[in-house]
């Protein structure tokens, strides 16, 4: 069987658009009846998903996948780093966690990965035509270079031919390329098939001169400018996008939009949980740390979170906790997905310090329950099904229609009293050991306060208008302007939005000739 061919996408920094132009050419070359498959050897990122097999990896390669119409699969991002501290994260190898290492120590320990990471794609190369790679932050971290492999380290094991993508928007487009450039080794330079530009603003002819700059200094071509949009919507990683979405006080909202805050967490984690509430027309969506902000909203989700004590710490310190509380008890809907749901309890335990050195701390006390950390880590699909008997649902539309989600918790709660009606039956796909009497998800004493485990819950068309309407009538706001989305064929709308300005915009044919195709 032929061996599949690759190309790579290295940036002069983080959050220059690797993830999203890596994704636009999965979706072209998938467009043009290509098998293809996207590969990072490593990534640090607090955003993950959950495969079929039960398999954590990062969500950029799980968007690169469905834009190239693939199931992920754990061998396109063998490695995971989830951050659990400022020196410190969880280490997930083939989908499974290994344990919490500080960056020292981690160091040492990945040329032990080398082999991990060369199996995995080579079991890629052998099942798909093109390999779209990436690699991570700046390709040219002198200080990391020795441990490197992701960058170019990784581009020399495969002899990926790569593409440098540098943010003009940022600044400092030419120093950023040609410095890039200029710190590479010769043999290093020699991978570099072409530079591109991403994230222009204004008029693209303004800048030929610029093209031609580049190409004469860096003696590459240059494959694309590809200007800044707002017309497609993809799943975002890199945690400074949360920066984009932060509550400004300047911000004018209309009267009638329902305006939701979620709380963001110094260990946010799975924050696309609620990119598709942004779509909603007549939905305003904003993240806050403020507790001076908590009585802006309409309703307040508390999110996932990779270190739930600290960051619960962070909320009892900040006042959060108290404003939390008021807003709950005066009756507004406040909800908590994952962590967010733990700290909603009275008490979350950690006796062997599994995230942090916090052994217990008290949540906001507003559902009976208590949450302890365990070393197993539950990583499922599920299935879940509206308990017909829990109150909450009494106007739900369709209560036979299974919802569709992922777990990832290292957290067990359990009810402080008898005779509680959970929110879900659950089915864990993929399991045989699994009892189908799971359940998940509790309700509060006060006011209109619930959480549940099942990430993605928001992205099920039923649910998410049944959860905006409840909302709306809780605070008297119009219901008419709804675009009533249909998320799975919206999100494939996208991906091919995004192909269409990425063809529109780069040079295809020469990439696909740098490739080999």
């Amino acid at each position: 069987m032929p061996r599949a061919k690759s190309i790579m996408f290295l940036g002069t920094g983080s959050d220059v658009g690797k993830s999203l132009l890596a994704a636009a050419l999965c979706r072209v070359l998938k467009q043009d009846g290509y098998r293809v498959a996207p590969f990072k050897a490593q990534n640090m990122a607090l955003n993950s998903f959950v495969t079929a097999e039960g398999g954590e990896m990062g969500r950029a390669q799980v968007v690169q996948a469905e834009a190239a119409g693939v199931e992920p699969h754990v061998d396109m991002n063998p490695i995971l780093l989830k951050p659990t501290s400022q020196v410190g994260s969880q280490v997930i190898v083939l989908g499974r966690p290994i344990g919490n290492m500080i960056a020292r120590d981690y160091y040492r320990y990945k040329k032990n990965l080398t082999e991990v990471v060369k199996e995995a794609y080579e079991r890629l190369a052998k099942a798909y035509d093109v390999i779209v790679m990436e690699g991570a932050g700046s390709a040219v971290e002198l200080n990391l270079k020795e441990h490197d492999i992701v960058n170019l380290a990784m581009a020399k094991m495969v002899k990926a031919p790569c593409i440098l993508i540098g943010d003009i928007d940022r600044g400092g487009i030419f120093a950023s390329l040609i410095g890039s450039l200029y710190l590479m080794e010769p043999e290093e330079r020699e991978l570099i098939a072409g530079l591109m530009v991403n994230k222009f603003r204004g008029d693209i002819d303004l800048f030929k001169e610029g093209v031609e700059i580049l190409e004469r200094l860096s003696h590459k071509p240059v494959l694309g400018v590809v200007p800044h949009f707002n017309h497609i919507h993809i799943h975002e990683e890199d945690s400074v996008a949360l920066t984009r979405k932060t509550l400004s006080r300047e911000e004018d909202y209309q009267p009638e939009e329902v305006l939701i805050g979620v709380v963001r967490l110094p260990y946010i984690s799975n924050y696309t949980d609620f990119d598709i509430l942004e779509r909603e027309n007549g939905v305003r969506l904003k993240y806050f740390n403020s507790p001076e902000d908590v009585f802006s909203f309409d309703a307040i989700i508390i999110p996932g979170s990779k270190n739930t004590l600290s960051d619960l710490a962070t909320l009892h310190e900040s006042g959060m906790v108290d404003a939390l509380k008021a807003f709950a008890k005066r009756g507004r809907t406040l909800v908590g997905i994952c962590g967010g749901y733990q700290m909603l309890g009275k008490l979350v335990r950690d006796k062997e310090g599994l995230e942090s050195n916090l052994r217990e701390i008290e949540g906001l006390g507003l559902i009976p329950m208590v949450t302890e950390m365990f070393k197993d880590k539950i990583t499922y699909q599920v299935e879940a099904f509206p308990n017909p008997n829990h109150p909450l649902w009494k106007n739900y539309p369709n209560l036979e229609q299974p919802l569709k989600g992922y777990e990832i918790h290292m957290g067990r709660s359990f009810p402080t009293k008898g005779d509680v009606e959970p929110l879900f039956n659950l089915r864990r796909i993929g399991t045989s050991y699994v009892s189908e009497s799971q359940t998940d998800g509790l309700t509060g004493d006060v006011g209109k306060c619930w959480g549940t485990y099942i990430h993605g819950i928001f992205d099920n068309d039923i649910f998410r208008k049944w959860f905006i309407r409840n909302i709306a009538m809780e605070r008297r706001k119009p219901l008419g302007r709804s675009q009533e989305i249909e998320f799975f064929k919206w999100k494939e709308h996208q991906y091919d939005l995004l192909a269409e300005h990425f063809r529109t915009h780069v040079n295809i044919e020469l990439i696909y000739k740098i490739i080999g195709l």
